[in-house]
């Protein structure tokens, strides 16, 4: 394709954008204006893809970040002979496959995008995926906008890509200079960004975004540089082509008013087809499977921290299975990845104290067909949860393991403890949360983990805890396993990880009161086990929620949802982490937030009091 079929390919792409916007009253057509070039260029002379096969291992990535943007994504795919002129034009309708933010509803939609500063940080894990696991050199396109360059997940990724080398990943940096409500930070100071990107390492490329014969050098140029990726700086302008709109301030995330005459000023309606160079052909070089799972296996006279038993278990899985990978953020020693990483360094990853890229880079690895398994504390999960909600709209499957939850950690204080940890995974769409209570149910869980589809989350605890339950026990997720039971019992008390230690303490001391106590250990947080806590309920009128996490969100309020569909709702009190907690050891930790043994005992006895004198 000459440069001239380039320029009115571009022209194409506005008046489509345009088009699609106009279809739907609603959506961001200047902010794929300004990026038409681009799109054009790399979609004609460098995007190696085949539409017919989206899954086609040697397929190049395309990740466009500035979701909002979708109407040029869109634009292009009708270019390329994926979609027809009818579905473009069902742009942000009900039941299209064209949202108004694009998501992998379309089969060549990798990940979700709109949530700005993600694409990039997902990119590397695709990138990554592509250097060290498949080995096969297909190139990882991501266009940006310069709004998002302002977050800080954007240069956790730009630092990692760096330290990575990872020359097979591109950044198009689509600098128009305006934003949402106004101007950008740096304008059109494209060194202002070109200067911090090499600052980190990455090779720079400043040109006018709009003069395609630049475009297409810069793009040769990036596939060409070896060591390190690319950056192209491109100054662009905010709905290029039409007077009324040209690097206006206000037009952001509005139809154009007069959509026919803008068409008119862009020259019409085009409908070139583009045939995109096929990638070449690529095998995956690591088998899924190699062998019978042997998992770890703890006897009933041991004691073993969950978190450990969760770092010998994945280790054991990445023996099965080679599709498995760990992610770390510096903290392998305290999660237990490290036990992974000594018996499988090729799939090892490590982010150094990075969770949002950690998290981005395990769904960039699940788009390449890996099982990833992302660990940190619990606590600094949560500055990733962006990344988890995007994840889930991705339609990712990703496991992420919190260690070090609740008051239990003792004397590092409240800054360590993950108290919002289950209330956080819990509200994802999909979500399965698991939170096991000895060795052997951890080694089981993880297992289980690998197969499961959506978001997974499995929390792990610091101590070294009793081996409750023998090696061939199952659990099942959505299951639970009641520990003590009786047809006397006058209390059904709900546990998980470390509490259920602690309720069985209380129930062996309230047994000598003379007050028999059910102990459930519900393991599997989400989805609940609503059958054995109906039972319960039906038995003993009363159940006594305890967990170490906060009283909002998390186990408690999963046990009362299990009632509210409907079923008959019992008394239900909940103990939990009511207090900011400070520095003490770990018992004294339990103590002082009214969850460990004593506390229990107190609340069940109070209970039993009262319904004695309002039976």
């Amino acid at each position: 394709m000459q440069d001239e079929q380039l320029a009115e390919l571009a022209q194409q792409l506005r008046v489509d954008a345009v088009r699609a916007a106009d279809s739907a009253s609603s959506g961001h057509p200047t902010s794929s204006m300004s990026a038409a070039e681009l799109g054009a260029v790399l979609l004609a002379r460098h995007l190696r893809y085949d539409f017919a096969r989206p899954e086609h291992p040697g397929n190049d990535r395309f990740v466009l970040s500035k979701g909002h943007a979708s109407p040029l994504l869109y634009a292009m795919y009708l270019a390329a002979g994926a979609i027809d002129e009818e579905e473009l034009l069902t742009f942000r309708k009900k039941g299209s496959r064209l949202e108004g933010h694009p998501t992998p509803r379309l089969p060549w939609v990798d990940v979700a995008t709109g949530s700005l500063g993600q694409g990039l940080p997902v990119g590397v894990g695709m990138a990554l995926a592509g250097k060290r696991l498949d080995q096969i050199p297909y190139r990882v396109w991501v266009l940006s906008g310069d709004s998002e360059m302002a977050e800080g997940s954007v240069w956790e990724a730009v630092e990692h890509a760096s330290y990575e080398r990872l020359d097979n990943l591109t950044l198009l940096l689509d600098v128009n200079r305006l934003g949402q409500r106004g101007p950008t930070r740096f304008g059109w100071d494209l060194d202002a960004y070109a200067r911090r990107l090499r600052a980190h390492g990455w090779h720079t490329v400043e040109i006018d975004g709009h003069d395609v014969r630049a475009v297409d050098d810069a793009l040769s140029e990036a596939a060409a540089t070896v060591g390190r990726p690319t950056a192209v700086v491109a100054r662009t302008e905010k709905g290029r082509g039409v007077t009324a709109v040209q690097d206006q301030e206000g037009k952001h995330g509005k139809p154009l008013s007069d959509a026919e005459d803008a068409v008119r000023e862009l020259g019409g309606v085009r409908t070139a087809r583009i045939e995109v160079q096929p990638p070449p052909a690529a095998r995956v070089l690591h088998a899924r499977n190699s062998g019978g799972l042997t998992l770890p296996v703890y006897g009933t006279d041991d004691k073993v921290a969950t978190r450990t038993a969760y770092g010998e278990a994945l280790a054991a899985l990445g023996a099965a299975r080679t599709d498995v990978v760990a992610l770390d953020a510096e903290v392998g020693d305290s999660t237990r990845t490290e036990y992974f990483a000594k018996e499988h360094p090729g799939r090892h990853f490590q982010f150094y104290i990075a969770e949002q890229q950690m998290v981005a880079a395990a769904v960039g690895m699940y788009v390449r067909g890996y099982v990833p398994f992302a660990s940190s504390f619990a606590a600094f999960l949560t500055r990733a949860h962006d990344f988890v909600r995007m994840a889930a709209v991705s339609r990712a499957s990703v496991n992420l393991v919190g260690s070090h939850a609740g008051v239990a950690i003792g004397q590092d204080g409240p800054s360590q403890m993950g108290l919002e940890d289950l209330a956080m995974f819990r509200s994802v769409p999909g979500s399965t949360v698991l939170y096991p209570c000895d060795g052997n149910q951890t080694a089981r869980l993880v297992a289980a983990m690998a197969d499961l589809r959506g978001i997974s989350y499995l929390r792990t605890s610091r101590a070294d805890m009793p081996v409750l339950y023998g090696a061939d026990e199952d659990f099942p997720v959505g299951g639970s396993k009641v520990l003590r039971s009786s047809h006397r019992d006058r209390v059904c008390v709900v546990a998980a990880g470390v509490t259920v230690h602690e309720s069985l303490a209380a129930a062996a001391l309230l047994e000598r009161e003379g007050i028999p106590v059910r102990v459930v250990d519900l393991y599997s947080v989400k989805p609940v086990d609503a059958g054995t806590l109906q039972h319960a309920a039906d038995d003993t009128g009363c159940l006594l929620t305890v967990e170490d996490h906060r009283t909002e969100g998390g186990l408690g309020d999963a046990v009362a949802e299990a009632f509210s569909d409907g079923r008959p709702m019992p008394r239900l009190v909940r103990l939990g982490v009511r207090n900011i907690p400070a520095s003490a050891e770990p018992k004294e930790q339990l103590h002082t937030s009214g969850i460990d043994a004593e506390s229990i005992a107190a609340a069940v006895r109070l209970l039993v009091a009262e319904a004695m004198v309002h039976p």
